[in-house]
C-alpha cells in the first residue's frame, strides 16, 4: 500500500501519480494482475510476483531511510542474482540511479565508473570485494558512504561491508515519489571496446517503450518460462528480456553465467520456452557434446543479437531444434538497447539482416553530411525514438555530437536492401580500409563460417606497410577438425575477391569476449598489431 498524501499536496502532483508509469511501478503492477504466480526461480530461491514486489518495497524502504534519495546514485557488482533484480526495481522506486558494473573490469576500471557514476552507495558480491576494495583504494573522487556485500549462503561477514539482507528485511514503507517519464533511473556505461566508457542516462520513457517494442516484434506473452544467463549489468539480458518479463508477468530462471550445460540442464528441469544469447553461445550449445542428452522440447522462442547469425548455425538450429522460432535483435546501450528486429519467417529469406525498425523507433541510413545515402550504399545507421539515451552524463559535447540534426547517431554502418531490410556492414572503427578499397569484416566472416571446421572466426584490420591495413582471421575451429591456415586461405580464394581474402590467418583456442558474448576486436587488432610490421608485399 502506497503511503498517502498530504492534504498540502499540489493538484498537479496528484494528477502525476496517478498518471505515473515508472520502471519502479512495474513489480507492484505485475504482482497486483499475478500475486501467487512464481516471478524469479534463482537456485533453490523461488519469489512469487507479490512475494518480489514484497521485498523491493522494503528495500526501497531501506535505502530512503539510509539518505539516498531522487537523483542520488547506487552502484552494484555482481554476477547474475535475484538480489541483483531488486535493486534494479527498489531503486527505481525512489528515482535513485541505478548503476550496474561490468564484474568482469580490473579495479582501474572500476574506480573510473565509481569516480564517474556520482555513486554514493555500493553494492557488491562477496566473492568481488577484493576487487571492489581495491577499486575503492585507487579511486580519486568517489564518495562512497554505504557498502552492502551480497553475501552467499554460510558466508561469514566481510569487513567493512554490511549484509544487504538487512535491506531486504527492513521494517519499514517507502516515501511516495513522483518518477516523471523521463527521471533517470539507469546508469549504463557502453562497452568501452574502443575508448573510455561513456554513461548512457536511461529513463522510464526509454525502457517502457522499448519493453513494448521488444514484446510486439519479438513475440512474448504472459506465458513464457525465460532462461537469463548473460549478465544482468548489460541491458541485452536485463532490459530486452527479464523487463519485458517481469511487465507481463512472464517467469524468469536466472543463472549466472552462460555456460553450456547449466542451460541445457536448466531448460530441461524448468520447461524453458525462452532464451536469448548471442552466436557465440548458441555455437557453444551445439558443439557440446551432451545437447542431444538433454530434453529441449519445451524450447519455442530462440533469441539472438550483438552479431549476424551465420546462415550455417540459422540452419544447425532450424535442424537440431526443428519447434524453435528465431529472432535477431539489433541495438546499443544508448537504445536501451533494441532497434531493430528480424522475425522468425525472415531468417533464410534476409540472412545476416538485422530485419526492420521496432515499433517505436524509426530509422536512416545518412553520409557524412547526414544525406539520405541510396538502397544498398553503406551508410551510418541513425535513429529517432523514445528508447534513445537522455544523453551522456556530464558530456554535453558527446551528447551533442551523437544526437546532430535530432537523430542518435548509432556509430554503427550498414544499407537497405530492395525490401527495405537492413544489414549491419560494421562499426565505423571496425571498416577495414586495404589498397584503396573498403572491406566490411562481417561479410569476410559469414564466407569463412560456410568452411566445415570452423567454429568461430573474427575479421579485423591491422597496419599494414604497403596495403595501409590488412585483413586478419582469427579462426577458432571445431575441435578434432584438423583445420589448417592452408585450408581457409583456399576457401577464400574460392569464395571471396582478391582485396577480401584474410592476407594472415591465425588458428587459435579462443577469441577474446566481454561477457555480454560480443567479440573484442581492439584486443586482436593490439595482439596482432605486428604481424605485417616486416612484410612488403
Amino acid at each position: 500500500m502506497s503511503p498517502s498524501l498530504s492534504e498540502s499536496t499540489s493538484t498537479a502532483d496528484l494528477i502525476a501519480v496517478a498518471r505515473q508509469q515508472s520502471l519502479g511501478d512495474l513489480p507492484r503492477r505485475s504482482a497486483q494482475r499475478t500475486p501467487d504466480k512464481v516471478a524469479f526461480i534463482d537456485g533453490q530461491t523461488q519469489l512469487t510476483f507479490a512475494e518480489f514486489d514484497a521485498i523491493v518495497d522494503r528495500a526501497a524502504a531501506a535505502i530512503a531511510d539510509a539518505g539516498l534519495s531522487k537523483g542520488d546514485r547506487l552502484a552494484v557488482l555482481s554476477h547474475n542474482c535475484w538480489q541483483f533484480v531488486v535493486l534494479n526495481f527498489a531503486t527505481a522506486r525512489l528515482g535513485v540511479i541505478l548503476v550496474p558494473i561490468n564484474f568482469m573490469l580490473g579495479a582501474g576500471e572500476i574506480a573510473y565508473i565509481l569516480d564517474h557514476s556520482g555513486a554514493t552507495a555500493f553494492v557488491v558480491e562477496d566473492a568481488l570485494v577484493p576487487v571492489a576494495d581495491a577499486a575503492l583504494a585507487s579511486a580519486t573522487k568517489a564518495d562512497i558512504r554505504h557498502r552492502r556485500a551480497i553475501l552467499s549462503a554460510n558466508t561469514v561477514p566481510v569487513t567493512g561491508w554490511e549484509d544487504l539482507q538487512e535491506w531486504f528485511d527492513h521494517d519499514g514503507t517507502p516515501p511516495q515519489v513522483i518518477v516523471a517519464d523521463d527521471d533517470p533511473v539507469r546508469m549504463m556505461f557502453t562497452s568501452g571496446t574502443e575508448s573510455r566508457p561513456k554513461a548512457a542516462l536511461l529513463t522510464s520513457r526509454s525502457l517502457i517503450w522499448q519493453y513494448t517494442s521488444c514484446i510486439v516484434d519479438g513475440g512474448m506473452a504472459g506465458d513464457d518460462v525465460d532462461l537469463h544467463t548473460l549478465p544482468l549489468y548489460h541491458c541485452a539480458q536485463l532490459d530486452c528480456f527479464l523487463g519485458p518479463d517481469l511487465y507481463l508477468s512472464a517467469t524468469s530462471v536466472i543463472l549466472p553465467a552462460p555456460a553450456a550445460e547449466p542451460i541445457l540442464s536448466a531448460i530441461e528441469t524448468h520447461k524453458v520456452t525462452k532464451f536469448f544469447a548471442p552466436p557465440t553461445v548458441w555455437i557453444g550449445l551445439l558443439r557440446n557434446p551432451k545437447f542431444d542428452d538433454y530434453d529441449l522440447s519445451s524450447l519455442r522462442k530462440g533469441y539472438y543479437g550483438a552479431s549476424a547469425m551465420p546462415v550455417e548455425i540459422l540452419k544447425e538450429i532450424q535442424t537440431r531444434l526443428p519447434d524453435v522460432e528465431l529472432w535477431n535483435f539489433y541495438g546499443q546501450t544508448e537504445m536501451s538497447p533494441v532497434a531493430t528486429i528480424l522475425k522468425p519467417h525472415q531468417q533464410l529469406t534476409h540472412p545476416g539482416s538485422a530485419g526492420r525498425p521496432v515499433l517505436n523507433v524509426e530509422t536512416r541510413l545518412v553520409d557524412d553530411y547526414d544525406q539520405d545515402v541510396p538502397q544498398g550504399e553503406v551508410g551510418e545507421i541513425v535513429h529517432r525514438s523514445p528508447h534513445a539515451t537522455l544523453g551522456y552524463d556530464g558530456d554535453e559535447e558527446k551528447t551533442r555530437e551523437a544526437f546532430r540534426n535530432g537523430w542518435f547517431h548509432s556509430g554503427d554502418l550498414g544499407y537497405l536492401d530492395k525490401d527495405g531490410y537492413l544489414y549491419v556492414v560494421d562499426r565505423k572503427k571496425d571498416m577495414i580500409k586495404t589498397g584503396g578499397e573498403n572491406v566490411a569484416s562481417r561479410e569476410v566472416e559469414e564466407a569463412l563460417y560456410e568452411l566445415d571446421g570452423v567454429a568461430e572466426v573474427a575479421v579485423f584490420g591491422v597496419s599494414h606497410p604497403r596495403w595501409v591495413e590488412a585483413v586478419v582471421a582469427a579462426i577458432v575451429p571445431v575441435q578434432g577438425s584438423g583445420l589448417t591456415v592452408e585450408d581457409v586461405k583456399a576457401h577464400a580464394r574460392a569464395t571471396l575477391a582478391g582485396y577480401k581474402r584474410p592476407k594472415y590467418v591465425v588458428i587459435t583456442e579462443e577469441l577474446p569476449k566481454n561477457p555480454s558474448g560480443k567479440i573484442m576486436k581492439r584486443e586482436l587488432r593490439m595482439s596482432h598489431a605486428d604481424i605485417a610490421e616486416h612484410d612488403d608485399e
